[in-house]
């Protein structure tokens, strides 16, 4: 999906995961401050979006999520993951339900392997899976933002902002009248300030919840079957995950940021020491400089110093170790 926002002055296109929408404005820090202090309007509409309908539809899904959904009142956002049998992970769900629909936006081109999987699980329940990416764009606003969603709009309101589930004809009128626009990379800034994970970014072919802090956000513990629980209740319940998830303040006088997959290692043993991590995401941040976020085996000291390829890296624990 790329974005008809993409078109106004200054916009500068993402690439990677997120293209298709603006990576920035033309000023990222100004951007990124607006954010912070509750205004502005992050176009996300690359996201894909998909739908559960039915009577069936909170019962069926409490069977396939790791979150307890069954209950799940009207409005309220959850997050939630599909998990591999050995309790890997393989999607990611940001949702809500509104009385009669679950809406959930998931990581751009993951929703046909996800609906594949949600058609192939059910049986006699009285669901209905749909995706809807080519009717409903989404966009946040930051938390504190004073602008209003559509009448009748699907909206998820979270501490860090709302997701708001616009018809996607929409979207050029109501990111006009909500502005200004913040850009991507405005967005992930403050996502890695916070902590919070993102699947393609902090995950790998074989991450587990626990690894990321995912436990508690998007794993419940205390909920019937799914698919790889056995290892959820295994490593919380008999041990701990092989990796953290680790924030790092970068030195700030480097040029360029280690990008994604830049091996971590200790300072002490210099460039070639043994990795011991890499780095997910990373990020300049308007008042912290240059941040990330990495794993990082967990018989790592919390308070070594490390090395994200060439650059000093200073951690704080998220996971713990």
């Amino acid at each position: 999906m790329k974005s008809p926002l993409l078109a106004l002055p200054g916009a500068v296109a993402a690439e990677g995961q997120d293209e298709g929408v603006a990576a920035h404005y033309g000023d990222l820090f100004r951007e990124q401050r607006a954010l912070a202090d509750g205004t502005g309007i992050v176009d996300l509409s690359h996201r894909a979006v998909v739908t559960v309908t039915g009577d069936d539809r909170l019962s069926w899904l409490h069977l396939l999520l790791t979150q307890h959904v069954s209950e799940l009142p009207p409005g309220r956002a959850t997050e939630a993951l599909v998990l591999s049998a050995n309790g890997h992970i393989e999607h990611a769900l940001y949702l809500v339900d509104d009385g009669s629909t679950v809406w959930a936006h998931v990581e751009p081109g993951t929703q046909e392997a996800l609906v594949a999987y949600l058609e192939s699980m059910k049986f006699f329940y009285r669901v209905e899976v749909a995706d809807r990416t080519d009717e409903f764009a989404v966009v946040h606003l930051p938390a504190g933002s004073i602008a209003e969603a559509p009448a009748g709009a699907v909206v998820r309101e979270t501490p860090y902002g709302r997701d708001v589930f616009l018809p996607r004809a929409g979207l050029e009128s109501y990111a006009a009248a909500h502005g200004p626009l913040a850009g991507i990379l405005a967005y992930e800034a403050l996502r890695i300030e916070s902590h919070r994970p993102r699947l393609g970014f902090e995950t790998d072919h074989r991450t587990i919840p626990h690894e990321l802090g995912w436990i508690g956000s998007a794993v419940h513990l205390q909920k019937g079957c799914y698919r790889g629980q056995e290892t959820v209740a295994r490593v919380h319940n008999l041990g701990k995950p092989p990796r953290r998830l680790v924030f790092l303040h970068l030195d700030g006088s480097e040029v360029h940021l280690p990008g994604h997959g830049t091996p971590v290692r200790l300072a002490a043993d210099g460039a070639e020491g043994r990795q011991l991590g890499f780095i997910t995401t990373s990020a300049r941040h308007h008042e912290l400089g240059p941040i990330a976020l990495a794993l990082v085996k967990r018989n790592v000291p919390v308070d070594a110093e490390l090395m994200a390829g060439d650059t000093a890296a200073a951690q704080e624990a998220v996971v713990e170790a």
